[in-house]
């Protein structure tokens, strides 16, 4: 239990910080669809579909292998220097290119006439690139105050130079027309701004981080290289494949959605407005896994990692069963996240019915994460990219085939399907290699009790259009639920001194 409490605890630094920091910038998200057109939001979350396909290249996995090899001793005094040095050339190399063809790419993305957002985006990348090493390093130290402070700070100025840009400068433009603010400001500019502002927090962060940034013994190990990348490649190869379910099929609706070009903007804008009421549960695993991975290879060299490991997974169905209840019971609050504007509200509000579909697809690509750590652990690093190949190749035949037909429908059950498979295969896969205890049986029937609990309230407030009636039922069904859960287990949160007291006769 102990070893649960540290990494809940060090969940809670990294997750207070990029939970704080993603949803700082999501609750933007209201603000983005009033001030921007639909197709302009659209061209928004192409851009911000593509960068971290980007993102996988440039850091190809060495973020990984630096957790992995540097519990060895045989790497512990180079890999630092040999791996900062290799991803300092690496971006230089990525990025004079992808600036070279910008226009092409601007063309591939539906930009043709804004390439410099390709320009802009390509040097986000590149300081995200030049930080995540000396992220990864104050993790591994165990340094999750400086880590939380500086992804907190970074997005709070990020979010400052937003509102700068998009809603201070318009009026000091208008009040001076022929002036400095007036020749400056260009109305039609707005996604351009919200990159600059990226920008802007992604130089900072790099900038504070500095100090971790130059305290590698600047030389390359070649064989120290060749191991991380023989390691690492793979986790390149399974992070093309993440990004393509994760992200690909915002460009896919793009391209293939019926009704010309503007329509599939359109349609791009809603469904990703839609996907982000999926918040809880993406921020939850994003924090999750930065706890978890070091945590994970740390327990491999204890005695018995496996029942760890399977304690870990049960708490974590348990958290993300509870959080798909919260949202989808509570939105009814959680729908005016859509947008500040109440005529665009209405139309984003169309697209609410891939919300629960999401939610689950999330949960299984939780509940994989987890089960990711057998391949990992035993070096078998291309299972998990031909797992997520498969995947891939899942997006991508949904998506092509059936966009055209049902729209972004398609996507959404493109995702959970996907995510879906890659949690089962990963588990028959993974119990062959490297069998953990999970308890299976009762995950699975958290679940269905969560998704059964959301159709009863569905049902219950389908005569009534009554918030308060919406809002106490959900209230009450959840905190059925949630002691529904502390009774079966009991034993496992006996444990917690503040719960033991509840659970008392």
């Amino acid at each position: 239990m102990g070893n649960i409490k540290k990494l809940a605890g060090q969940t809670m630094w990294y997750g207070a910080s990029s939970i704080a920091a993603r949803f700082l910038f999501y609750l933007l998200t209201p603000y983005f669809t009033a001030r921007l057109t639909l197709d302009g939001y659209g061209d928004m979350s192409n851009l911000y579909a593509a960068i971290p396909f980007l993102n996988v290249l440039f850091t190809y996995g060495l973020e990984t292998a630096y957790f992995r090899f540097s519990t060895h001793e045989k790497y512990k005094k180079d890999i630092y220097g040999t791996a900062i040095i290799s991803i300092v050339f690496s971006t230089l190399v990525f990025a004079t290119i992808m600036i070279m063809y910008r226009q092409t790419i601007a063309h591939w993305l539906r930009l043709d006439n804004h390439p410099e957002f390709i320009t802009l985006a390509v040097l986000i990348i590149s300081f995200d690139t030049l930080s995540t090493l000396p992220f990864a390093k104050l993790r591994l130290d165990q340094r999750p105050r400086k880590y939380a402070l500086i992804r907190i700070f970074c997005i709070c100025l990020q979010i400052a130079v937003v509102y700068f840009l998009l809603s201070v400068c318009p009026v000091w433009a208008k009040e001076n027309p022929i002036g400095f603010w007036g020749t400056f400001y260009n109305p039609n500019y707005g996604v351009g701004y919200i990159m600059i502002a990226n920008l802007v927090a992604s130089a900072v962060a790099w900038f504070l981080l500095i100090p971790e940034f130059l305290s590698a013994k600047w030389t390359f190990s070649k064989s120290t290289w060749y191991d991380m990348m023989i390691y690492s490649l793979p986790l390149l190869i399974a992070g093309f494949g993440g990004m393509i379910n994760e992200t690909f099929d915002r460009i896919m609706i793009t391209w293939l959605a019926p009704g010309g070009l503007d329509a599939a903007k359109e349609q791009t804008a809603i469904y990703s407005a839609c996907y982000k009421l999926s918040i809880l549960i993406t921020l939850f695993i994003q924090a999750f896994r930065l706890g978890a991975e070091p945590f994970f290879f740390k327990q491999a060299e204890g005695q018995q990692p496996q029942k760890v490991y399977a304690r870990v997974m049960k708490f974590f169905v348990i958290t993300i069963s509870l959080m798909f209840l919260v949202v989808m019971l509570y939105l009814d609050i959680w729908k005016y996240f859509l947008s500040l504007n109440a005529e665009k509200r209405k139309i984003y509000e169309t697209g609410l019915k891939v919300v629960p579909i999401l939610l689950f697809a999330n949960m299984f690509l939780g509940i994989y994460y987890n089960l990711a750590i057998w391949y990992k652990l035993t070096h078998q690093t291309m299972a998990g990219a031909w797992i997520t190949i498969i995947g891939a190749a899942l997006t991508l035949f949904i998506n092509y085939f059936f966009i055209p037909v049902f729209g972004y429908m398609a996507s959404a059950w493109a995702t959970f399907i996907c995510y879906g498979s890659m949690m089962v295969i990963s588990y028959i896969w993974g119990q062959k290699k490297y069998p953990v205890p999970y308890a299976w049986k009762k995950l699975i029937a958290y679940m269905v009790i969560a998704l059964l609990i959301y159709w009863i309230h569905k049902l219950i407030n389908f005569w009534t259009a009554s918030f308060l009636f919406h809002f106490a039922t959900a209230t009450i069904l959840i905190f059925l639920f949630a002691l529904f859960i502390l009774r079966v287990e009991r034993k496992e949160f006996a444990k917690v001194p503040v719960i033991r007291n509840f659970l008392k006769p």
